[in-house]
C-alpha cells in the first residue's frame, strides 16, 4: 500500500494461537509518544481484531494471537503506522514524530518487507516533492505533474510484480496484492493475485483477497453501472436510469475529506466545460450528517446532483463497488458502461477533452 499511504501523507486521499509459536510477543519504545492509548488492527484467522494498547512514557507491551505472518496497523493518536508481525518476540522502537519509520526487529517478514522497501526508497524519495506541487501548478504543467507520478507509480508497481512472482509464497508478497486490491483496478489485482503461491491462496487472506476480486471486478471497465436509488439533499429519490444517455462521472466524497474538497473545483471546472456536450456529474457522499454534507455542497458550488444515504463508509453504492479511498470516480458512457475509473486532476481533464474533441 506505499502509493496509499504516500497519497494520504501528502494529503491526497482519505483514508479507510495460544501456546509459544502462534503468538506475536511485541514490546514497544516510542520516544516522546507519552502516556497514550494505540488501536491495532489485524487478523485471526478469518477474524477481524482490534487491540488497545496502553503506552506508558511510550513503553508498551502487547501479545496476540497470530499463526501466521501478517502486515498489521497501529493506529497511534495522530497517524497510522504499519509493521509486519509473526509468532516470537518481536521489538517496536521509534520517536513519535517519525512513526513512518519505526525500527522493528525479531520479525523476518519485517526484515524482507525492509529490503524490498529500500529497493523502491529511490522512487518513492521521487514521489514527495512531487505530492507537494500538487493542484498549484497551471494546466500543462500540472497535467505534466500527474503524468510523471503516475510514471513513478508505474515502476513502483512493475517492481512490486517482479518480487511477486520471485517470492509466490511470501507473506510479502501477499501483502503487496492486498494493498494494491484497496484502490487498485480488477485487471491489474487479478494479474498479479495469479501470481501468488497456492499455500498463500488457500491462506485467509488469500481468501479475503478472492473475495475482494469479486467486488473489484464489478467497477472494471466494460463493466455495466449499478442502477442504483438513492435520495437527494430534499429527500427525493433518484434513480442511475434517469441519467441513460449522458456520460456521468459519478464522484465519491464526502464533506470531510479535505482531498475531496481539493478536488471539488477541479471536478466543477469539468462540469461547467462540458455540461452542454451530454456530460453530467453525479455525487455520492459517504457523509453521515445530512447539515455537513448539504453545508459542503453550498460551499464549494456543486450545481450537479448530489445523493447520499447518510450511511458515511456503509454507503450501499460505494459499499457494492468496495471503495476503501476518496476522492474516487467512476465514468461511465451513455450506454450505463464505465469507461474508466479514479480520474481526478489533469487526467480527468484529459479524458473528457478526448471524448468530447469533436
Amino acid at each position: 500500500m506505499k502509493v496509499i499511504k504516500s497519497l494520504a501523507a501528502a494529503g491526497l486521499l482519505c483514508m479507510a494461537g495460544a501456546a509459544f509459536g502462534q503468538q506475536a510477543k511485541v514490546t514497544g519504545d516510542i520516544k516522546g509518544l507519552g502516556d497514550v492509548d494505540v488501536n491495532i488492527h489485524y487478523y485471526e484467522g478469518a477474524e477481524t481484531k482490534t487491540g488497545t494498547i496502553k503506552t506508558t512514557g511510550g513503553k508498551f507491551s502487547w501479545t496476540g494471537n497470530m499463526p501466521a505472518p501478517q502486515k498489521v496497523t497501529l493506529m497511534f493518536p495522530n497517524r497510522a503506522a504499519w509493521v509486519y508481525l509473526e509468532p516470537g518476540n518481536i521489538s517496536i522502537k521509534g520517536t513519535a514524530d517519525s512513526l513512518h519509520a519505526l525500527k522493528v526487529t525479531g520479525s523476518k517478514t519485517q526484515t524482507e518487507a525492509d529490503a524490498f522497501e529500500a529497493s523502491q526508497k529511490h522512487l518513492d524519495d521521487q514521489l514527495m516533492p512531487l505530492y507537494q506541487k500538487y493542484g498549484k501548478l497551471g494546466k500543462e504543467e500540472q497535467l505534466a505533474l500527474e503524468e510523471k507520478i503516475n510514471g513513478i507509480r508505474k515502476q513502483m508497481r512493475e517492481m512490486e510484480n517482479t518480487y511477486i512472482a520471485a517470492h509466490p509464497e511470501s507473506a510479502v508478497s501477499l501483502a503487496m496484492v492486498t494493498d494494491r486490491a484497496g484502490m487498485g483496478s480488477y485487471q491489474d489485482i487479478q494479474t498479479i493475485y495469479e501470481k501468488l503461491g497456492p499455500k498463500m491462496k488457500a491462506s485467509a487472506e488469500g481468501k479475503r483477497l478472492s473475495e475482494r476480486l469479486t467486488v473489484l471486478k464489478r467497477s472494471s471497465i466494460g463493466e455495466q453501472m449499478l442502477n442504483f436509488t438513492q435520495n437527494d439533499m430534499e429527500g427525493k429519490p433518484v434513480s442511475f436510469a434517469s441519467f441513460k444517455g449522458k456520460y456521468v462521472l459519478v464522484d465519491f466524497w464526502a464533506s470531510w475529506c479535505g482531498p475531496c474538497r481539493a478536488e471539488n473545483p477541479n471536478v466543477l471546472k469539468a462540469y461547467n466545460t462540458y455540461k452542454d456536450k451530454n456530460f453530467t456529474v453525479v455525487g455520492i457522499s459517504l457523509d453521515d450528517k445530512g447539515d455537513n454534507w448539504k453545508k459542503a455542497v453550498k460551499d464549494d458550488g456543486m450545481p450537479w446532483t448530489q445523493l447520499s444515504d447518510l450511511k458515511g463508509w456503509k454507503n450501499e453504492v460505494s459499499t457494492y463497488y468496495g471503495i476503501m479511498g476518496i476522492p474516487s470516480t467512476l465514468l461511465v458512457d451513455p450506454q450505463g458502461k464505465i469507461i474508466a475509473k479514479d480520474l481526478r486532476g489533469e487526467m480527468l481533464n484529459k479524458k473528457l477533452e478526448e471524448l468530447f474533441k469533436n
